[in-house]
């Protein structure tokens, strides 16, 4: 049997904890913009952690 590749666990986003942290962070953000409605700092923060994720997504070749 082979040894577990240590990049195995970051090719899966489930394994992942920086890819739960910002879809949360995202998801509760969301949430937050349907129950008060568009707000310019709100929508400002939804980018940011959208550019963020991209960002790091760029980073480490897909593999947060």
């Amino acid at each position: 049997m082979l040894p577990e590749n240590p990049n195995d666990k970051l090719s899966d986003p489930a394994k992942s904890p920086a890819i739960d942290h910002v879809s949360s962070a995202h998801e509760l953000l969301q949430t937050l913009r349907k129950r008060i409605g568009e707000h310019p700092e709100l929508a400002e923060a939804i980018r940011k952690l959208e550019s963020a994720l991209n960002i790091l997504t760029v980073n480490t070749g897909g593999m947060l």
